[in-house]
C-alpha cells in the first residue's frame, strides 16, 4: 500500500510538471493512471484484514489418483 500511494503521489507530480510544460497528452494519460491508483487504494483502505489465506491442500501425485 506504500509503494502504490508512492507511485499517486509521483504520478500527481509528474501531471504537474506536464501541464506546467504543455504536454496536453501527457496529462491525460497520466489522469487515467492517477484515476486506477487512487481507485485500488480506496479499495484497500475498505478491506482491512480481509485478506485471508487459503489451505490449497496437499498436491496428489499421479499414484495418488
Amino acid at each position: 500500500m506504500g509503494r502504490l500511494a508512492d507511485i499517486r503521489d509521483n504520478l500527481i507530480a509528474r501531471m504537474a510538471e506536464a501541464e506546467t510544460e504543455g504536454r496536453l497528452g501527457e496529462v491525460v494519460g497520466l489522469r487515467v493512471s492517477l484515476a486506477g491508483a487512487e481507485e485500488k487504494l480506496r479499495r484497500l483502505d475498505q478491506s482491512p484484514g480481509q485478506h485471508t489465506a487459503v489451505d490449497l491442500g496437499v498436491p496428489a501425485t499421479r499414484g495418488d489418483r
